[in-house]
């Protein structure tokens, strides 16, 4: 996909698992395609998949390649939401057993306890999404620290997902934010619960994801062939035919020949809008 205008430029359709093999066919036919057309590939976007290093440096060479910003920060994501979980265990494990009916005056206390446990359960699961969004409103603040208290393991998490996101930020270079990343990592194997729980900190998609910083042009995320997919996933659904190879290639291409077409269809339409408003205004 050309993640610049949202675009299929070409498409392999495998019937078994790809392997390395498979990746390099794909993109040598590809790179014959831009020779042919005088083009130079100045950079390529993929998911964490390891598939893509390898025959990307063996085809194009030293191109910059970026992991997609959204696949990484999910992985964080889900490893926090995890780790709010097992908390969540933890304090159901430690709550005081009791008996039926009615506290008696020597288990008021542990009722009490018991009753401020399950708040505190049930405000964890009802605000998990406080510990992963982006930006935090005051009143949101106020209620994560409410939730927090007494668990100061996870306010460290959240403060580590506010320097992920930093980290993000396009008014920084990829050297800046590369020293901001050692940092972090230094300050989450201080810690080694979180250290545990984000180890996805210290994945190598982590620092090629920070690519784009340095250019432009280069996309943070590979939406553009996520949107195919699931345009195609839903098409699925619906036309229950399209499930062979056969029918999946053929489908594909049609989709590459309408995109090609695009402009086209767009300027006879307002040239279509246009003499029809002129035509109103003779008459």
């Amino acid at each position: 996909m050309d993640n610049r205008n949202f675009r299929r430029l070409t498409y392999r359709v495998l019937t078994h698992n790809p392997t390395h093999a498979d990746i390099i066919r794909f993109f040598k036919h590809f790179k014959k395609e831009l020779d042919a057309r005088d083009l130079t590939l100045r950079g390529i976007t993929t998911d964490g998949s390891p598939l893509y290093p390898v025959p990307i440096t063996r085809v194009f060479g030293e191109v910059p390649h970026q992991v997609c910003e959204f696949h990484v920060i999910k992985e964080l994501t889900q490893a926090v939401l995890r780790a709010v979980a097992q908390a969540r265990k933890r304090l159901k494990t430690s709550m005081p057993a009791m008996g039926r009916g009615r506290p008696s005056r020597k288990t008021r206390k542990s009722a009490r306890r018991r009753k401020r446990l399950e708040r505190k359960i049930a405000d964890l699961f009802t605000h998990r999404h406080l510990f992963v969004k982006h930006h935090l409103t005051p009143a949101e603040k106020r209620t994560l620290r409410r939730i927090t208290r007494g668990l100061p393991h996870l306010r460290t998490l959240r403060a580590i997902m506010d320097e992920v996101y930093r980290l993000f930020d396009r008014r920084c270079r990829t050297d800046t934010a590369l020293e901001k990343l050692a940092r972090l990592r230094r300050r989450a194997r201080r810690f080694a619960y979180v250290g545990r729980t984000l180890s996805k900190l210290f994945s190598e998609n982590l620092d090629k994801a920070l690519t784009f910083l340095d250019d432009s042009l280069l996309p943070a995320t590979s939406n553009a062939v996520e949107r195919g997919f699931r345009r195609h996933r839903k098409m699925q659904k619906t036309v229950y035919r399209v499930r062979t190879a056969t029918q999946i290639s053929r489908r594909i291409a049609v989709d590459i020949q309408r995109d090609a077409q695009a402009d086209g269809r767009f300027r006879t339409t307002q040239t279509l809008h246009g003499a029809r408003r002129q035509c109103v205004r003779a008459r």
